[in-house]
C-alpha cells in the first residue's frame, strides 16, 4: 500500500503509463490510438471493492447493476441486453463471456480480487484489435504474474448480507520455473427482500462459487517462455421459485455451476525488436438447472380437464466450450514504426436438449493488425484492422481503426479517432431450438407425455413473433477527440483525460427473449454522443481519483411498421435499460500514522430507470509489514444515501448501512 501511495511521488520523473489492451501492442497513453482506463489492482484493494464487477462503476460511462436473481450486470453506454452483449472480456489474453448468448456470469469468474494486476477498458469500439463483440469497449483483465506472488496468503473477509469471501494461495517466485496455487470462495445471500405482487417477500437469490487456479511460468532459456494457466469454478447460483420458477415451479430453480479452463501459451523473443506468442485455450461452462412442477394439463394442452393436476421434472441444463487459437507477431522496425499482426481461430460449442435440441456449433476466424507511425515527434499515426469470417452470419467483416494522436507537448496528447464495429447475433439469438420434455411424470395418467417435446414456438403468439427470423449484424460508426494530459506540479502530479464521443449505431437488435414474448429484431437505430473525464492527483501518501461519463441518447424504431407505436418505443426503450445519464465516482485514498491507511470512495448513477444510485464506502486498514511477514485488518462500510432499489423494484437492500470486516496474512 505505501509503494501504491508513493507511486504519484515516482511517477513525477517516470514515463506516461503504458496500455496493453487497445491494439495489442503496447503503447504510452500519448500514441493509444483511444482512450483506456487503467484500474490497478492495488486500488481496487484499497478501496475494499467486494465483487469485481463492482470495479467497473471506477469507469467512466460504465454502470453496474443487478438483474433477475442476483445476477451481476455491467455496461458501458447502456445499449446493452441484461446478457451483457457488445462487450469484449478478456481474463489474461482468454476470450471470457460465454458461446450462448455472449453474456458473462461475474459470479462464477475465475479471478480472486487478491491476483488482480490491473484492469484495462479500451472505452469505444474496439473491434479492430479482437472483432466481433468488442463493439462498445473491451476489459482486460491482467492478473499476476507468479513471479509476484511466491510464499503463501490467506484472507477472508465478512459482511452483511451474509457476505464471505476467503482466499488462499501459495507459490514458488525463484529459479526458473514459477507458480501459484490460488483458492478463492465467494458467499453472498444477495438482496434481502424482493416484491411479490407489490407485498415484499423473502428472496432466494444468493451465491455459493468455489475458485480453484493454477498459473505457472517456465524459462525455458533466454529467449523462450512457457505460461500455463487452468482453473475450476464449481458452486450454486440461487434463482428464487417466485421470480424465475416457470410451468408452476414447486421448488427454486437453483443453477448448478462447473466450469473449467485451460490456456497455455508459449512467447519467442527473436531480438530486441521482434517478438512473437502462440496461445492456446479451451473453456467449459455447464449449467444445470432443474425444477418439478405441477400445473393444469390445460396450460400444455388445448381442451385437456384442469384436473388432476401434471406434475413432471423440467430442466434448462446446457454445455458451452470454446476452443480458441491465436498467433501474435510484432515487429520494432524503429522508434517511429512499429507493426502488430496476427491470426486467430475459434470454435464454439453449445448442447442443450431444451434451448437447442441437440448440439450445436460455430467457428470463426480472423486476421489483424495495428500499424504505428511517428513521422515526428509531435504527431503518431496508428491504422488497423480486423477481418474475420463468422458461420453465425456466412458473411466476412471488415472493422477498421484510424487515428491521429498530436503531441503538443512531452505530457499533453490530442487525439482524433474513427473506428467501425460490428457484432453479430449469438447463437441463442439466431438459431434457437427452444422445448421442454417432461421427465418423471405423474400421475401414470399422462404417462404418455413422459419425454414429449412441446416447443417454445407453440405458446408464442404468431402475430407479434419474430422466433426463427433470420438476424442481421449490428453496426457502429464511432467518432472520438480526446485529450490526455500530465500536470507536474511542485509535490505532485495530476493526470486528465476527456473524451468526446459521437456514435452511430444502426440494425440494433431489440426486443423480449421469453417464454410468452419473442419478438427480437433488428429494428433500432441509436445516435448517441456525450463526454467522459477521468482524473487522478497524486502526492507522497495521498491519492484522490475522480470519474465522470455524461450520456446523450436518442433511438428511432426502424423495424417494422404494423406494431402499434407503444410496441415500437417499447423496442426503443429496452435498449436503454443500463443506460444513464450522469454516472461517476471519486475516491481519495490516505496514508495515516501508525502504518494506518483509509480511504472513501463516492459513486453515484443518476437518470437510471427513473431512479438513481447512489452509495459511499469508507475503508480503515492497519497493514504491518515485517521481514519474514505482513499482517493486514480493515473494516469497511458501504452506506447507501437512499432507498431506490437499483434497476428493478426487486432489489431490496433493508439496511442502507452494510459492515465489513478484513483479515489476512502474507509470508
Amino acid at each position: 500500500m505505501e509503494a501504491y501511495l508513493a507511486s504519484g511521488e515516482l511517477s513525477l520523473t517516470s514515463d506516461i503509463p503504458e496500455v496493453l489492451t487497445t491494439t495489442r501492442l503496447r503503447q504510452p497513453k500519448s500514441r493509444v490510438p483511444g482512450t483506456t482506463t487503467i484500474i490497478e489492482g492495488e486500488l481496487i484493494r484499497a478501496l475494499g471493492i467486494m465483487n469485481l464487477v463492482e470495479v467497473f462503476r471506477l469507469v467512466p460511462g460504465m454502470t453496474v447493476a443487478a438483474v433477475g436473481s442476483n445476477n451481476p450486470v455491467t455496461s458501458y453506454h447502456g445499449t446493452v441486453h441484461y446478457e451483457q452483449r457488445r462487450m469484449q472480456v478478456l481474463v489474461d489474453g482468454r476470450t471470457s463471456y460465454r458461446p450462448n448468448l455472449a453474456d458473462v456470469d461475474w459470479n462464477a469468474m475465475p479471478v480472486p480480487l487478491e491476483l488482480i494486476e490491473r484492469i484495462e477498458v479500451s472505452r469505444g469500439p474496439n473491434a479492430a484489435a479482437y472483432g466481433i463483440n468488442a463493439f462498445l469497449a473491451t476489459i482486460n483483465i491482467i492478473t499476476r504474474s507468479p513471479e509476484d506472488t511466491g510464499g503463501t496468503e490467506v484472507r477472508a473477509v465478512s459482511g452483511s448480507r451474509g457476505y464471505l469471501r476467503t482466499f488462499g494461495s501459495t507459490g514458488n517466485a525463484s529459479g526458473d520455473y514459477n507458480w501459484r496455487l490460488a483458492y478463492e470462495k465467494r458467499k453472498s445471500d444477495g438482496f434481502d427482500r424482493q416484491l411479490d405482487r407489490s407485498v415484499e417477500a423473502p428472496f432466494h437469490d444468493g451465491i455459493d462459487m468455489n475458485t480453484f487456479t493454477y498459473d505457472s511460468l517456465l524459462a525455458l532459456d533466454s529467449r523462450h517462455s512457457l505460461e500455463f494457466r487452468g482453473g475450476v469454478v464449481d458452486g450454486i447460483n440461487e434463482e428464487d421459485q417466485i421470480k424465475s420458477g416457470e410451468f408452476g415451479a414447486q421448488a427454486d430453480p437453483d443453477i448448478t455451476v462447473d466450469d473449467y479452463y485451460l490456456q497455455v501459451r508459449f512467447n519467442d523473443s527473436v531480438s530486441s525488436g521482434h517478438f512473437y506468442h502462440l496461445q492456446a485455450s479451451y473453456q467449459n461452462y455447464n449449467r444445470r438447472q432443474r425444477w418439478p412442477i405441477c400445473l393444469p394439463p390445460s396450460e400444455i394442452l388445448p381442451g385437456a380437464p384442469d384436473e388432476p393436476l401434471f406434475c413432471a421434472t423440467l430442466n434448462n441444463d446446457i454445455e458451452e466450450s470454446r476452443l480458441e487459437l491465436e498467433a501474435q507477431d510484432t515487429l520494432i522496425f524503429n522508434q517511429n514504426l512499429r507493426l502488430i499482426s496476427g491470426v486467430g481461430y475459434r470454435e464454439d460449442q453449445y448442447e442443450s436438449e431444451t434451448f437447442f435440441d441437440g448440439r450445436g456449433r460455430n467457428y470463426l476466424a480472423r486476421v489483424f493488425g495495428n500499424l504505428e507511425y511517428s513521422p515526428t515527434r509531435w504527431l503518431t499515426l496508428n491504422a488497423g484492422g480486423n477481418w474475420e469470417s463468422t458461420t453465425t452470419t456466412q458473411e466476412n467483416y471488415f472493422s477498421p481503426r484510424v487515428a491521429a494522436n498530436f503531441i503538443m507537448a512531452r505530457n499533453h496528447t490530442l487525439r482524433f479517432v474513427y473506428s467501425e464495429a460490428v457484432r453479430t447475433p449469438d447463437a441463442f439469438e439466431q438459431e434457437p431450438d427452444w422445448s421442454y420434455r417432461p421427465t418423471d411424470v405423474t400421475p401414470d395418467l399422462y404417462s404418455g407425455l413422459d419425454g414429449q417435446q412441446f416447443p417454445i414456438a407453440d405458446f408464442l403468439d404468431p402475430a407479434t413473433s419474430t422466433y426463427g427470423a433470420w438476424l442481421q449484424e449490428e453496426r457502429i460508426q464511432s467518432r472520438e477527440i480526446s485529450y490526455y494530459g500530465q500536470y507536474h506540479l511542485d509535490s505532485a502530479l495530476l493526470s486528465l483525460e476527456v473524451r468526446y464521443f459521437n456514435d452511430q449505431l444502426r440494425d440494433m437488435i431489440s426486443g423480449i427473449i421469453g417464454l410468452e414474448d419473442w419478438t427480437i429484431d433488428n429494428n433500432v437505430a441509436l445516435d448517441q454522443e456525450g463526454f467522459e473525464v477521468e482524473a487522478t492527483l497524486d502526492y507522497p501518501g495521498t491519492r484522490l481519483r475522480l470519474s465522470y461519463g455524461y450520456l446523450d441518447q436518442e433511438g428511432t424504431y426502424t423495424g417494422t411498421r404494423d406494431i402499434p407505436a407503444d410496441r415500437q418505443q417499447y423496442a426503443i426503450d429496452l435498449l436503454g435499460r443500463l443506460s444513464v445519464r450522469h454516472s461517476g465516482s471519486f475516491a481519495w485514498i490516505q496514508e495515516l500514522p501508525f502504518d494506518l491507511y483509509s480511504s472513501a470512495a463516492f459513486y453515484f448513477a443518476d437518470e437510471f430507470r427513473n431512479g438513481q444510485f447512489e452509495r459511499t464506502d469508507f475503508r480503515l486498514a492497519r497493514r504491518v509489514d515485517q521481514p519474514r511477514y505482513s499482517y493486514e485488518l480493515a473494516f469497511t462500510v458501504q452506506h447507501y444515501l437512499n432507498d431506490h432499489p437499483l434497476l428493478s423494484p426487486d432489489n431490496i437492500i433493508k439496511e442502507r448501512n452494510q459492515f465489513f470486516v478484513e483479515a489476512g496474512v502474507r509470508f
